[in-house]
Order: structure tokens, then C-alpha cells, then sequence
């Protein structure tokens, strides 16, 4: 149903372009054996549709159901859809206008002109808005622009409601022109304007560094009490533009294809900073009031926010392919890209930068090069490699932006650091048919990556060390196997393993010196999960058997783990993921058919924690569908589907030697959605259909994240978050539908 699957819209789009090319491409053969095509192509049909839809609840029963496809707000639609498809006869021309849910705000259009072979143009117009599902219940005043004020409540829920929408809408405009038979230039621009206010916040617990126990009036050497924190809920006010416009150029040869351009985007934030203002008292998390707003703490809150600044990129490409030999063919791509920030501080009510520096000044230069060959060497064996190497330099100025302690200290000012960095990347494959059936795949994949080593005017807290280096080694084996016209088999393996250079220590001002793993072990430490040791497996099998012409079953089982290690017994231990599924496909008549499927995944994640604890978090994802299509009446078509989507978290916790923790850990997080669609489709003529679609949603969801047993989570000013548990929601509609040629 087009205005429940917004998603899939723009590729519709694109897919109609395709298939007209294609079957103008070779209807001359298929015409042969159908002799309607030709005229098909030549006066292709378009169809509209007009219809009412009404939706049952209010604003809270279908915040979930609503999300993305407009129907939150009211409880009546208009749904209008259009194809309008048209061909010149005389001059080979198409005319293409399309158009989906342009009665709801997440409507799309497409108007494209074209002449196969020589050139086309076309423009396309989308809306699409996300309505946050949960509902905020605050005395915040201007809640979403770049002034709000806080104000508290006397206690959490007795506030006014206040629902985000974050709407996006974009404009692109393309063309292309084929100069000669060989030379063809492309060029598109698209403008997106993104505008709203989504979650965000802020929060300082002031016991827990130095810098933050001077931030909230402490005197020297003095540690505040860990109670002594506040959190605000301050939606981010959302303003921005982004411009995107690429030119290239197309060249095919007898042998080889190049294509040679450029690219550019430009991000763009009419909101620089978020200014808070503070009013009155707040609610400590032990329950006590903090004093007036002049308090230090208070007016910590108060400092400007930085939003996500302007920026932009230029990147010049060339690529392209050449036959070497009738069965072997390389590839190539090589591109530069340079991205800059240099958003005013001034400008967006930043103050207090270094001295002499009015912007960050921003600057990274990406060069790529990378290298494929494809080749059938002798019969019956395929071979491909690849090598990519990607050189990531930052030049982005150095300056003192960090205060770790007294400001009349000059030793306690550290510098920004920068994000250099080389990756290469290789893989080879060979594919060979074997006996009995069998065809066999082996690979190998690496990949290294070089980081600079921080400067030493900077400090990273909360690590104990890094790495300059990490190497990966992989191998893949698959074995494919046709046992039968009716059954294929395959199974595969993947390994890899990863390690690196020594780790760096990050003493400050020492310079960060290589050392042995022996030297920096820290039982307690904390070491960068991507940059740790990890050996990683995975397991997967695949079948497909067709028992009878009728019925068609696909399988599918994997298995996976990565282990991690470091110079440390805390952090990141390992993660494993199992999946398993069917799916079906029964052609019980001419007439009907049914589809079914049943998928599961099983996700786990274990963490130690430097505090004395195992962390075993468990997520569980299972879905069902069942669906039925048929033709009960030559004039009448019905389909039926009904999904079920299970996801469950599970938040373990073990004390280090496996018992349990004293408060038996967290609860889980449940989600549960049922969802049963029906339509029926009548042709009252020849070219008329009326359709009817009925939809019926029942969602639950059990979380503790924003509150636990009928006490909400509150901010330090009693603004609480709430989304309504059980939702039920049931969407009716009906359509004309009209074709012409």
C-alpha cells in the first residue's frame, strides 16, 4: 500500500525509469513472443487514484503507528496517487509524471522528460516528516529554538505536552546529455531543508573531575559530593540546509569506460549555539532543591551549547574499467576530497576561544586510489582482487581549547588533537567448479590502518591507552552444492584476526610512548574496543529446495563471535549473533498464493565493568508473517498479510566471581507489534478499479528506561518523558482507480 511505505517510494520511481528502458531496449526480441508489447510500449498506460482514509485513536494511540507516514495528527486523509506515462511517437520522447501520497505530508513527486539515447531532465519534490513517538511533559518555555527557559515544576506530569517533529524537505534537479555516441554529461543539484527540534539535553554531575568541580564553585582541592548533579531536557532546535550538486563525465570505448567528475556538499545551521536559561530552583537527583539560578552550578548550565556547524566538501573523481582480454577486466578509481569547517565562534555565540582564533579553521585533505581485477585465467575458474588505499590527512590547527583545572594555571590548558590517519585494504577470491556438484569459493581479506600518535599538547581522559597500528587477517571458504534440479545447499566460514602495534601510554606531556603489553597492564583500564585484539568467526548455511513446481522454501542459519583482548580484565569481552530463518512461497492455483516466513536473531554483548560487575546484554528479535493473494472472481482480487515483530532486551548482571548482583540487575526492555493488512480490489470497468485497504496495528512496549513501575524519570526541573505502553490503531481507506492510454 503506496502511503504506508513512504521508504520505498523514491526507488519505485527510479524502478519505472529502469523497466521502460529495458523493455525498450529489447522489445524487439520479446515481441516475437508477445505480440502486445510493441503497442504496449508505444502507448503506455497511466493511472490515478483518489481515495478517503480514516485512522482510529487519538495523538498518543498512534504516535508508533504514525511516525513517518503522516497520520498522527488528524483523523482524516486524502490519499492521491498519480502515473502519468506518455510517449511521442514522432519523436521517441517520454513524458513521465508520478506522484505519492500528495495528500499527506510525506508526499513525494516526480516529473521526468526523455529521449532515449540522447538526453533527459528531471525534477523530484519530497517531504518527509518524523513525529517523535514520545510525549514531554514540561514547563520549558520556547521549547525548541535556540532560547529556552526553565522553568521547574512542582512535581513530574504537571506540566503542559509537547510532542517533535523533525520535517525534511528536498528539491533535486538532474539532466543528462550524450555530447557524442561515446561521450555523455551528467549533472544533478539537490537542496534539503531539514527543520524541527529533536531530543537533546544536557547534564553535569560535578564529583566527578577536577574541571567540573571548579565549574560548579568548589574551592581548590575540595570534592563535591557525587549527589550534587542536574540533568535538563533542551530539545535541539533544528534550522539546516544541505546542498549537494555533482558533474561528471561518461566516456565508453571499445574496451573501457571512464567517468571523470566532480562532487560537493554544503551543510549550512541557521542556529550556531543553544543559550539555556535557568530560572528558579532545581531538583537534585537525591531529592533536595538547588538555590537560586546565580548559584555556580546553575550557571554552568546556563553556558551556550554548540550546534553542529557548517561545513563543507569538494571531492574530484575519476574511475573507470578496461578489457584487458576477452575474460579478464580491470578497475580503477582515484579521488581527492577536501572538507573544511571554519564556522565564525562569534557568529554562533560561542565565546572564549584561544586567543587570536575567531574559528576552528577545520581542515581535512582524503586522497583514494584503489585497483580490481576480474579474470577467467583457464576454464571454469574465476579469480577477482581487489587493493584500496585511503590517505586521511588533518590539518586542522592546534590550540589551547581545554581546561582541566584552575584557569590561573597555564599547565592545566591543553590542546585540540588531530585525526590522521592511512587505511589499505586488500582481496583476493577464486571460484572453481568441482565434482559431484560442487563449487568451491576461497578468499583472503586484510586490512591495515595507520594512526598519527596524539600530539603531546593534548589529554585524553578516560583511556589508558592507544594504538598507532592494527592489522587484520582474514580468510573466507564457501562450498555451494546442486544436489538436485529441486535442492542447492551452501555453506560458508569466516575468520579473521586482529592485533597491532604496541600500545602507546597517555601520560601527559610524557609524550605518549610505545610500551610493552607487560608495562601498560592495567587491570582496571580502559583501552579502545576497535583498537583491542579480536578474533572473529562466523558460520553460515544456506538451502533452497522446491519439493514440488508449487512450493519453494529458502533457509537460512549463521552463527558468529568476536573475542576481544587486551592489556586489561575490564571492558569488552566478546559479542556473538546467531540467526535463523525460513521462507515460503506456495502457488496453490493460478488463482491464489500464499507466502510465509519465520526469522530470528539473537545478539549478545559481555562487558565487564571496572566497578566489579559482568554486564550480559541479550537481544532477541523474532518475526512472523503469513500472507495470502488471490483472484476469488475474475473481477475481483484480495490479498491478506499478518506480521509479528518481537524484540526483546535483556540487561544481566553478575558479579565478577558469577553470582548475581544484590538487586538482580535491570529489567528487560519489551516490544511487541501485531499487524494485520487486508485489501479487496473490484473492477468496475475495464479501466476502473475501486480498492479498499484496511489495516490493524496493536503495539506494546515495556521499558524502565524513562520510568519504572508507574514512576516516571525526571529531570532536575520535573519535565518527565512518557510514550503510551499499549497502542491500537486501525486505518481504513478506499480508492479510485483510474487507467488510461
Amino acid at each position: 500500500m503506496s502511503d504506508m511505505k513512504p521508504a520505498n517510494q523514491t526507488f519505485a520511481f527510479s524502478q519505472t525509469l529502469l523497466a521502460l528502458s529495458l523493455l525498450a531496449a529489447f522489445a524487439p526480441a520479446q515481441a516475437e513472443d508477445d505480440p502486445d508489447l510493441l503497442p504496449r510500449l508505444s502507448k503506455p498506460e497511466s493511472t490515478y487514484s483518489i481515495g478517503v482514509a480514516g485512522v482510529s485513536g487519538d495523538n498518543n494511540d498512534r504516535s508508533i503507528f504514525g511516525q513517518y507516514n503522516g497520520m498522527r495528527k488528524d483523523g482524516g486523509y486524502l490519499i492521491l496517487d498519480l502515473d502519468f506515462i506518455q510517449r511521442d511517437e514522432k519523436t521517441g520522447t517520454w513524458t513521465i509524471l508520478q506522484g505519492r501520497n500528495l495528500g499527506l505530508d510525506n508526499r513525494e513527486l516526480n516529473a521526468t522528460y526523455w529521449k532515449q539515447g540522447d538526453w533527459k531532465v528531471s525534477a523530484e519534490y519530497n517531504e518527509l516528516t518524523r513525529r517523535d513517538p514520545r510525549t514531554i511533559n514540561t514547563s520549558l518555555q520556547n521549547a525548541g529554538s535556540v532560547a529556552p527557559v526553565v522553568a521547574s515544576l512542582a512535581a513530574p506530569g504537571t506540566g503542559g505536552q509537547l510532542n517533535l517533529d523533525l520535517q525534511r524537505k528536498g528539491v533535486t534537479l538532474s539532466a543528462e546529455k550524450w555530447l557524442t555516441p561515446n561521450l555523455q554529461l551528467e549533472a544533478s543539484f539537490k537542496h534539503e531543508d531539514k527543520d524541527g527540534a529533536r531530543m537533546f539535553g544536557r547534564g553535569i554531575a560535578c564529583g566527578a573531575f577536577a574541571a567540573l568541580r571548579n565549574a560548579c564553585g568548589a574551592a581548590t582541592g575540595t570534592l563535591l559530593a557525587n549527589t550534587n548533579t542536574a540533568f535538563l531536557m533542551l530539545p535541539e532546535p533544528v534550522n539546516s540546509t544541505t546542498k549537494q550538486f555533482e558533474a561528471k563525465l561518461n566516456f565508453t570505448g571499445e574496451k573501457f569506460l571512464l567517468s571523470g567528475g566532480y562532487y560537493g556538499s554544503f551543510y549550512t545551521n541557521a542556529n550556531g549555539s543553544l543559550n539555556p536559561v535557568v530560572n528558579g530552583s532545581l531538583w537534585n537527583s537525591n531529592g533536595s532543591i538547588f538555590g537560586a539560578p546565580s548559584m555556580t552550578l546553575q550557571g554552568f548550565l546556563q553556558q551556550p551549547m554548540a550546534l553542529p556547524p557548517d561545513n563543507q566538501a569538494h571531492q574530484f573523481y575519476l574511475s573507470g574499467n578496461y578489457a584487458l582480454a576477452p575474460t579478464t577486466r580491470a578497475t580503477f578509481k582515484l579521488a581527492y576530497t577536501h572538507a573544511t569547517q571554519d564556522r565564525d565562534y562569534a557568529a554562533t555565540g560561542m565565546t572564549g576561544g584561544p586567543a587570536g582564533l575567531s574559528n576552528l579553521g577545520g581542515e581535512v585533505n582524503t586522497t583514494l586510489a584503489q585497483f580490481g581485477l576480474t579474470a577467467r585465467p583457464i576454464d571454469k575458474l574465476s579469480v577477482l582482487a581487489n587493493v584500496r588505499y585511503e590517505n586521511k590527512d588533518d590539518e586542522t590547527p592546534l590550540a589551547l581549547y581545554n581546561l582541566t583545572g584552575l584557569a590561573s594555571n597555564p599547565a592545566s590548558f591543553y590542546t585540540n588533537t588531530r585525526f590522521s590517519s592511512k587505511k589499505l585494504t586488500g582481496k583476493a577470491e577464486a571460484s572453481y567448479p568441482l565434482p559431484e556438484n560442487f563449487r568451491a569459493t576461497v578468499g583472503v581479506d586484510y586490512q591495515k590502518i595507520e594512526r598519527d600518535r596524539p600530539v603531546v599538547t593534548t589529554i585524553l581522559d578516560g583511556m589508558t591507552g592507544l594504538r598507532e597500528d592494527t592489522r587484520e587477517e582474514g580468510y573466507r571458504i564457501e562450498l555451494r552444492r546442486t544436489m538436485s534440479e529441486t535442492f542447492n545447499a551452501g555453506i560458508s566460514y569466516v575468520s579473521s584476526e586482529r592485533d597491532g602495534s604496541r600500545w602507546l601510554s597517555l601520560v601527559p606531556g610524557a609524550g605518549f610512548p610505545a610500551v610493552a603489553e607487560n608495562t601498560i597492564y592495567n587491570r582496571y583500564g580502559s583501552f579502545p574496543m576497535f583498537l583491542e585484539d579480536r578474533n572473529r568467526d562466523k558460520v553460515r548455511i544456506t538451502a533452497d529446495w522446491t519439493p514440488i513446481e508449487a512450493l519453494s522454501l529458502q533457509f537460512l542459519i549463521e552463527d558468529g563471535k568476536d573475542t576481544y583482548t587486551g592489556p586489561t580484565e575490564k571492558g569488552l569481552r566478546d559479542t556473538s549473533m546467531k540467526s535463523w530463518g525460513v521462507d515460503a512461497a506456495w502457488k496453490i492455483s493460478d488463482a491464489w498464493k500464499v507466502t510465509g516466513y519465520w526469522n530470528q536473531g539473537k545478539q549478545m554483548v559481555h562487558i565487564d565493568h571496572s566497578t566489579g560487575y559482568l554486564a550480559e546484554l541479550e537481544n532477541l528479535n523474532t518475526t512472523l508473517g503469513l500472507g495470502v493473494n488471490g483472484k476469488p472472481l475474475a473481477m475481483l482480487e484480495v490479498g491478506a498479510d499478518l506480521a509479528y515483530l518481537s524484540d526483546n532486551n535483556r540487561y544481566q548482571q553478575n558479579m565478577s566471581n558469577g553470582s548475581a548482583v544484590a538487586a538482580g540487575g535491570l529489567p528487560d526492555v519489551r516490544y511487541r507489534q501485531t499487524t494485520f493488512k487486508f485489501f479487496g480490489k473490484y473492477a468496475l470497468q475495464k479501466n476502473t478499479d475501486v480498492r479498499v485497504d484496511l489495516i490493524h496495528q496493536r503495539a506494546k512496549l515495556d521499558e524502565w528506561t524513562w520510568g519504572y513501575n508507574g514512576i516516571p524519570f525526571a529531570y532536575s526541573d520535573n519535565s518527565s518523558v512518557t510514550l503510551q505502553p499499549k497502542q491500537n490503531v486501525t486505518y481504513l481507506g478506499a480508492t479510485y482507480i483510474y487507467r488510461m492510454r
